[in-house]
């Protein structure tokens, strides 16, 4: 019976302290001396990359030499193999051309001696006041605009004009259909 507020203890005695949880090697487990000293290089197998076999010119030339049947094309394929020209695709062990980098290039360095004076303060404070000068000029047209044209909103569309200035209502018509009139009063 388990104890009280226990779990039940299960049945398996543990090794004892000189057992190795795992897979002990023997020949690598020289600890971080030799983890340091003697680095275990992979050396890597040459990358032979073969180039497809470009058909379609095979095919072409076959029928320059007369081939009709399929059993003269296989022959002939056979007998000439063209091969697709490398057109310097990088994959996986070409030699990389010299100069290319891949990534994002890097950045410009910043000139040490442009933050030291303020040199970017000064442009962003030329391009504020640059920016205020435009913006007048165009409230100045604007205000020229709604001179000439007082009824003219600028900015406004069709909605906000007649919300300004609504249509004058019409009048109401008293007219009526012609059998209505021959009614006669009541006395």
């Amino acid at each position: 019976q388990p104890e009280v507020g226990k779990p039940m203890r299960n049945c398996y005695s543990l090794p004892g302290p000189d057992f190795t949880y795992g897979m002990y090697l023997h020949k690598r487990d020289g600890g971080v001396a030799e983890a340091i000293g003697h680095w275990d290089a992979v050396k890597a197998k040459p990358h032979v990359r073969v180039v497809p076999r470009d058909f379609v010119t095979m095919g072409r030339m076959a029928v320059g030499e007369g081939c009709t049947t399929a059993r003269e094309f296989t022959l002939y394929y056979k007998f000439k193999d063209i091969r697709c020209k490398d057109e310097g695709i990088l994959r996986y062990g070409c030699k990389i051309p010299p100069g290319m980098t891949f990534d994002r290039p890097a950045r410009p360095s910043t000139p040490f001696f442009d933050i030291m004076q303020h040199r970017y303060k000064e442009l962003w404070m030329e391009s504020q006041r640059a920016r205020t000068v435009v913006q007048h000029v165009v409230k100045k047209k604007v205000g020229i605009l709604q001179q000439c044209f007082p009824l003219l909103d600028v900015r406004g569309n069709r909605t906000t004009i007649l919300r300004t200035h609504p249509p004058p209502a019409k009048e109401e018509s008293f007219w009526h259909p012609q059998r209505f009139e021959t009614v006669g009063t009541p006395h």
